[in-house]
């Protein structure tokens, strides 16, 4: 059975996260569906990261099998028309080798956090950013932030619920900047790793934003990595503003995709 990979697009609002549930719409049920459109059966695909409910993604990235031997321009271009009205969409299809796994093969993730600063309700930007009410100092953040880089147990920013057999991982990006946004001025957080634990992104945001607040030191943020206690972890963030940006593999597989 010829294999695809599909890069994918969608607004996490409507569901309740990327994988499959019996009885709460997901990312993954969405794309299966469409495909039973073009090819009548039962269809599982597989994908990079599980985005929880609410999580958006510009790069998302899974793989497909199929019967028919489709023109991958031709599959993604079926599947946006049979997606339709759900808030997804294939950026790009390719085929790949049999034993590529859209998972297993991959090499890192990426992801961005944007957390707008205004008192102002957002309006256009509901659901797609985090409001906070006051300023942050993005210095004390960032100094934060640098306790956080490189390989460590990552227990406190772990969900009691994650799955991970460890909670050892190598955090190699973790880049703060202050952005002007058409909505207001941003802070946006860039993270790169192989992979990520369950919640890890927004309890990293949403401690580092005590520490830009002011109700945290910079040290506190090391303090509470050195516990090892979830109970030590400042608060979860919400899900509005994070977006899956993308997916590293040896190979890209979308460099010569139509």
């Amino acid at each position: 059975m010829p294999r695809y990979a599909l890069l994918i697009e969608y607004d996490g609002r409507p569901f309740s996260g990327w994988q499959r549930q019996a009885s709460q719409p997901s990312v993954q049920q969405a794309i299966e569906a469409a495909l039973a459109r073009l090819e009548p059966r039962a269809h599982t695909i597989a994908g990079a990261g599980r985005t929880d409910a609410g999580v958006h993604a510009r790069g998302q990235v899974a793989h497909c099998d199929m019967v028919k031997d489709w023109d991958a321009f031709r599959l993604s271009e079926a599947l946006n028309h049979h997606l339709k009205p759900a808030p997804v969409a294939i950026r790009a299809c390719s085929r790949v080798a049999d034993d590529w796994h859209a998972r297993f093969s991959a090499t890192e993730r990426r992801y961005l956090f944007r957390l707008l600063m205004r008192r102002a309700p957002a309006t256009l930007e509901a659901g797609q950013v985090w409001r906070v009410m006051h300023p942050l100092d993005v210095d004390a953040m960032r100094e934060g932030a640098a306790y956080l880089l490189g390989k460590h147990d990552f227990t406190t920013f772990r969900s009691v619920m994650c799955q991970a057999q460890s909670p050892v991982k190598t955090l190699d990006a973790l880049d703060i900047e202050r952005v002007e946004g058409l909505a207001g001025p941003e802070v946006q957080f860039r993270l790169r790793a192989r992979s990520f634990l369950h919640n890890q992104v927004r309890s990293f945001v949403g401690t580092l934003e005590r520490v830009g607040a002011g109700a945290w030191a910079p040290e506190r943020v090391r303090d509470a990595l050195a516990a090892r206690e979830r109970a030590a972890c400042g608060p979860v963030c919400p899900p509005d503003g994070l977006y899956l940006t993308g997916v590293g593999y040896p190979v890209d597989p979308f460099s010569t995709a139509s």
